[in-house]
């Protein structure tokens, strides 16, 4: 058995013809048969049915397809790979960012690869978990960045970060960075949040059941800027991730403390399909988006820890401050995360702590 065997049996499959498959790989027809009998003389089995109308595949042809075409592919990926190491980099890239990361992270990716891979065309596709999920198991997106994955979602995943979530009100709705708000005392607060399922309502609805509360949830909206026009305006309250208000908190237009018993955080990651081969355009904007997302952590424009993959990479000499491990909190209040703390890795969403 070899790729020629196998190359000619995928091709046999789809076109059901002989004399199509020999024109499109331009090989004889009688080499193509003796191929495909080799084949079934090596496994023992039939693989097609034939017959006037053509060439039918079995049902251990229909088996053995399944099992055979993600590795041709694989194998064709590669070597298109490798022919094209004395090109630039070049193709279609497409990343998927949840609403909260791309407000933080889109801009400054599209610009280093607008600068750094002329040759990329890169695809940026905003929208929520599931459905950034729907769409990487469709093909539609070459990775996503998300949510820490649960046990029912199949990706090969890094490490991205863990982030603080807060409670966000109007500039005087009393909130301070250095008072900590106990969970349970979230009942007595007009929430706005997102519906279900978004991810960021999954963690508080979490958080309100370990707390034994119900959420005085006033009005849902799948918008951020609602969600933080609602707090400005002081109309009502919302639990957001620290990145995601640290403009309007700098700027003084919203006040924010930090939630207890349970602490609250979300864990991000970057995945991908399980056993997929990233082309090298795709593995060079992954490269990019992770040193981004170093610089803003390093910088403190994004207010989170490195986590376990992350971390190591900044070990690694992407950026100085992977010697501190700090979660940065607004108005300057800075708290320690211990190394290796930030959670199991790619294992389950960090979400809540003690």
């Amino acid at each position: 058995m070899d790729i020629r065997q196998l190359r000619t049996f995928a091709t046999l499959a789809e076109t059901g013809s002989l004399g199509k498959t020999a024109d499109r790989l331009r090989v004889a027809q009688p080499a193509l048969s003796r191929q495909i009998r080799l084949l079934e003389e090596d496994i023992g089995l039939p693989l097609f049915n034939r017959h006037s109308r053509g060439m039918q595949i079995t049902e251990a042809g229909k088996e053995l397809l399944v099992r055979v075409s993600g590795l041709i592919r694989q194998l064709d990926q590669a070597l298109k790979e490798v022919r094209e190491l004395k090109t630039a980099v070049s193709g279609a890239v497409a990343i998927g960012l949840i609403p909260s990361v791309s407000s933080i992270l889109g801009g400054r990716l599209g610009q280093r690869v607008a600068t750094e891979l002329p040759g990329v065309s890169l695809r940026l596709v905003d929208g929520y978990a599931r459905h950034l999920m729907e769409w990487l198991h469709d093909g539609e997106l070459d990775a996503i960045v998300t949510y820490g994955p649960g046990a029912n979602i199949h990706c090969q995943t890094f490490e991205l970060l863990v982030e603080e979530m807060l409670l966000v009100g109007s500039s005087t709705s009393g909130l301070a960075a250095q008072s900590p708000i106990p969970f349970d005392a979230v009942a007595n607060y007009p929430l706005v949040l997102p519906s279900r399922p978004n991810g960021l309502r999954a963690i508080a609805d979490e958080a309100a059941a370990k707390a034994g509360i119900t959420l005085n949830v006033r009005l849902e909206a799948d918008t951020y800027s609602v969600l933080k026009e609602f707090a400005v305006s002081g109309s009502g309250f919302t639990i957001l991730p620290a990145s995601s208000v640290e403009k309007e908190n700098r700027e003084r237009l919203v006040s924010v403390a930090s939630l207890a018993k349970p602490r609250l955080t979300r864990q991000l990651v970057l995945a991908s399909p399980l056993g997929s081969v990233e082309s090298r355009a795709t593995r060079a904007v992954m490269t990019i988006l992770k040193e981004e997302v170093c610089a803003l952590i390093e910088t403190g424009r994004w207010q989170a820890a490195p986590m376990g993959d992350l971390r190591r990479l900044m070990n690694n000499g992407v950026s100085p401050v992977a010697t501190a491990h700090r979660a940065f909190i607004p108005n300057g209040i800075t708290r320690r995360l211990e190394a290796g703390k930030s959670g199991p890795p790619c294992r389950g969403t960090d979400r809540l702590s003690h």
